[in-house]
């Protein structure tokens, strides 16, 4: 029996212009609400798990006619509608998470220290409630040592995937990704792992389709990961990061018809 879906959004279920109906060149594409479709009338809860503010997962997730959703690289559940921060002693109050991560200057170090191969991830890095949202091409695990050498072991960098956008500043950057700098305690495996706790679902009735390396983390808290196909033709160092775990697998396709495939053979394959 599947219980629940976790699927990521930009590059996975959304295609071209964070699209719901364009695969990712563009093309139209229905295969994504196909996905949906597979899910609700099988009775699987769709949980989206995203990078995205608030708002915005709120009424991407209302859409698909689902109550409950992760935000912010997983630094917030919202179950039923009651909100439940992973963001350990930082919570939101008279400021904001994010207001108290700029007052900790971590933002303005990894901008200084990176210059010419980080940046805010304009339009997107504003009114934001936790994370700072970033672009460009570092290593997270050499940025999450400096965190710690300057005294923000609280923090941590989530490498989120590659993006299209950049500025004129990054234009020699072989390819640009996406960065959350997070609460340490925050991720999207620790948020499914709450959910799934919260709801009752065991590990082996829930599964998970992403594009990133922190959608991959996921993998230790679901019966079955899938990475959609353009997670690997973006980022062919992804297949060294899927060794780590026996249960990944990957799509023919990407963006939404990888989600589709993904939803099918886990529905097809629990049934038989």
């Amino acid at each position: 029996m599947t219980r629940c879906l976790y699927v990521d959004l930009d590059g996975t279920l959304l295609g071209r212009g964070a699209s719901l109906l364009h695969d990712g060149a563009g093309e139209v594409s229905i295969e994504g609400v196909r996905a949906i479709q597979a899910c609700l009338r099988a009775g699987v809860e769709v949980i989206l798990m995203s990078g995205r503010r608030r708002a915005q997962v709120f009424e991407d997730a209302r859409l698909l006619g689902q109550r409950s959703y992760i935000f912010e690289a997983g630094a917030c559940v919202v179950l039923d509608g009651e909100e439940h921060w992973l963001t350990g002693e930082l919570l939101p109050g008279e400021l904001t998470i994010a207001e108290q991560i700029e007052l900790k200057g971590a933002p303005a170090l990894l901008l200084e220290r990176y210059r010419g191969r980080l940046e805010y991830h304009e339009p997107w890095h504003t009114e934001r409630e936790v994370s700072h949202l970033f672009r460009g091409l570092v290593d997270a695990f050499e940025v999450d040592r400096l965190l710690v050498e300057h005294g923000h072991d609280d923090l941590r960098l989530v490498d989120n995937g590659v993006v299209s956008r950049r500025s004129a500043a990054l234009a020699e950057l072989p390819h640009v990704r996406g960065y959350h700098l997070v609460p340490a305690g925050a991720s999207k495996a620790g948020a499914v792992a709450f959910h799934r706790r919260t709801r009752g679902y065991p590990r082996e009735e829930t599964f998970a389709v992403g594009d990133s390396r922190e959608d991959l983390a996921c993998a230790e808290q679901v019966d079955v990961f899938w990475l959609v196909a353009n997670a690997i033709e973006r980022d062919p160092s992804m297949r060294e990061a899927i060794a780590a775990h026996d249960n990944v697998r990957v799509s023919s396709a990407g963006h939404g018809a990888g989600v589709y495939e993904a939803v099918v053979s886990t529905l097809m394959a629990a049934r038989s």
